[in-house]
């Protein structure tokens, strides 16, 4: 490449070289084998080894103008963060887990060997239905089950599956990267208002939706759980024309603190119209990429038809080990515990705030189920004044309004504590500036 040696000049043969150079033959004639895979030279038989005509080949030089600066989105550090979400770790059985994955590769090596199967190994499906069968009331066959590396990798499966040119409609205020992931995806996202009940069928009609999106067990971030009687609404709606479906998103369903779970959709609906989708990122650790999402059968028949190419996004190792904590009562075990453990933390979090604030400056709204809570703040300051204030004292906070997608978003004055996640020994220091910051006389103006 220096230009040393012109085209079609002879190179030396493999033994005359070998012995210049004082190494074997076998050395030159790999060197002279990978040059020619390059396409800097070439050999003819019985006659040895030319350069090729590599010269008139263009030169290609980078572009100076090209910024080779990668720039990686900004994690954002807070003295004291409202809306954290890792988890404690010393709440993850990291021992339990560290033997099942132990047992794993004792007891499943030929099986750990094979391609990943499109749906999910057997032994997880398995797993995760009886879980749903005694947990939700949901009676299900295994071979409905899809498991994937997260929801966002589902949700990519599910529009392929129900089609592009349908009409998707989410719950606003709700998850705003559900709606960035649909938009990316090329599908027409469309927002559906929500009430004291949750999603509301007669946005769905207005939208011309075909397919609802909802979280009816724990909408987020208002913590509304949707009553029986809307929930059979909606399941009326979808009976109402071909091709409609509910997505239903059941995260944080294990985390109920008043009574019992109320049935989800897919376990009343009669016309396969439902498909639900779960994940451990929320009941176990936010790093455990394990979803999973239950099809109608006519559904489940089209993607094992029609997208069964794909290999399972979960690697057999981490879908085995879960397999057998599940079915060995761990993960029943877990989710009891942490039950227990957080409805503590709930009631010292709720006293804190209580001792801080009177009950005409902040008031604590709660859902029936899930990790966080809502404070409403009796203040004339708009939601992101509040942010802003709190930000230069170093606190986080996310409002209501930050997952309001309307073009015209009004200040609720609405604001999330995910008090699973906080930490308890500097909430009260938090509080007190939150009340400094927002109430004190001198600072309302």
């Amino acid at each position: 490449m220096a230009g040393k040696l012109a085209s079609q000049e002879k190179l030396p043969s493999k033994r005359s070289l070998a012995r210049n150079l004082g190494i074997s033959t076998i050395t030159v004639e790999n060197a002279y084998d990978q040059l020619i895979s390059e396409g800097l030279v070439y050999s003819q038989e019985k006659r040895g080894y030319y350069v090729n005509d590599w010269q008139d080949l263009p030169n290609i030089h980078p572009r100076p103008e090209v910024d080779h600066h990668i720039c990686l989105p900004q994690e954002e550090h807070f003295t004291f963060n409202f809306s954290e979400q890792q988890s404690p770790s010393d709440l993850f059985p990291f021992s339990i887990m560290n033997r099942m994955m132990h047992d794993t590769i004792l007891n499943c090596q030929a099986d750990l060997l094979k391609p990943p199967l499109g749906g999910g190994v057997a032994a997880l499906r398995e797993a995760i239905a009886s879980h749903l069968a005694s947990f939700r009331g949901m009676a299900i066959d295994p071979k409905q089950i899809i498991v994937g590396a997260g929801t966002e990798y589902l949700y990519g499966l599910l529009i392929q599956l129900l089609g592009r040119d349908k009409i998707y409609c989410i719950e606003n205020p709700g998850y705003k990267k559900l709606r960035q992931i649909y938009i990316k995806q090329g599908v027409d996202c469309r927002l559906a208002g929500i009430d004291d009940q949750g999603l509301m069928v007669e946005e769905l009609n207005k939208n011309q939706a075909q397919i609802a999106h909802l979280n009816p067990t724990h909408h987020f971030p208002t913590g509304i759980t949707m009553p029986v009687s809307r929930r059979y609404q909606l399941l009326a709606w979808a009976n109402q024309a071909e091709g409609r479906y509910i997505i239903e998103d059941d995260y944080d369903s294990e985390f109920r603190f008043h009574g019992k779970p109320l049935p989800t959709l897919q376990s009343i609906d009669a016309s396969a119209k439902v498909i639900y989708l779960n994940t451990f990122s929320k009941s176990l650790a936010p790093t455990i990429r394990i979803s999973y999402m239950v099809l109608p059968a006519q559904l489940a028949n089209q993607f094992y038809r029609d997208l069964s190419f794909y290999s399972c996004t979960v690697s057999t190792f981490e879908q085995y080990s879960l397999a057998q904590f599940i079915r060995e009562g761990y993960f029943e075990k877990h989710i009891n515990r942490m039950r227990r453990l957080y409805s503590k933390k709930r009631e010292k979090v709720r006293r804190l705030i209580r001792d801080q604030f009177s009950p005409d400056q902040c008031q604590i709204i709660e859902g029936e189920t899930g990790l966080h809570l809502l404070l409403k703040f009796q203040t004339a300051l708009s939601d992101q004044k509040v942010k802003d204030r709190l930000l230069k004292k170093g606190i986080g906070i996310k409002s209501v309004s930050d997952y309001d997608m309307s073009p015209l978003v009004r200040s609720r004055q609405l604001f999330l504590l995910n008090d699973a996640a906080v930490d308890l020994s500097m909430l009260k220091q938090a509080l007190e500036i939150v009340k400094r910051e927002l109430f004190s006389s001198v600072k309302l103006s």
